[in-house]
């Protein structure tokens, strides 16, 4: 099973086949636009717009399971990115990530990669916010996972984990 395998729904409420996005690179990120971590969609345009043109893709998950800090409508959620941050990149209707509503596409990712990476560590919000996680669910709004051009999971970043650092991952993965 791969990312391709999955359906999603889209802004506009119809069905969306992930592998229409086979042979890319991507970013899968639960958003929300009322949080502290909501700059990273600057650092998140910028990365899309760097590397689109060689087979980079951002998709946009909104999720209010944290704190209810993703508000509004799909269309509301997507005002609010354009306006304050001109996001381009896919946006998708809002989601649940953890829990037993969470969609199929991030009961996989979690699957794969059951932890995120090290390198910037989110515990203290976790612990203090979300105190009842599992070590495998998403801990905060923008944990990010990126996927090969095959479909697999090649990585698993916390929320804490801006964007900017994930370059160098996101170069070798367009390089094969």
């Amino acid at each position: 099973m791969t990312v391709y395998d999955f359906n999603v729904k889209g802004v506009d409420g119809g069905e969306v086949s992930l592998s229409s996005y086979k042979g890319k690179v991507l970013m899968v990120v639960n958003t929300a636009t009322k949080c502290g971590l909501t700059p990273q969609y600057k650092a998140l345009e910028e990365l899309y717009r760097k590397y689109h043109d060689q087979g980079f893709e951002i998709l946009d998950f909104p999720c209010n399971q944290f704190k209810e800090q993703a508000p509004g409508t799909d269309a509301e959620i997507g005002e609010f990115c354009t306006l304050h941050y001109s996001t381009t990149f896919p946006r998708f209707s809002k989601i649940d990530v953890n829990g037993k509503d969470a969609d199929p596409l991030y009961v996989w990712l979690k699957q794969q990669a059951p932890e995120d990476d090290k390198r910037a560590a989110f515990d203290k919000l976790t612990k203090l916010f979300n105190h009842k996680a599992k070590p495998e669910d998403i801990k905060w709004n923008f944990g990010k996972f990126l996927i090969d051009r095959e479909g697999n999971v090649a990585g698993r970043f916390s929320p804490g984990c801006t964007p900017d650092k994930l370059q160098e991952e996101i170069e070798a993965l367009l390089s094969n």
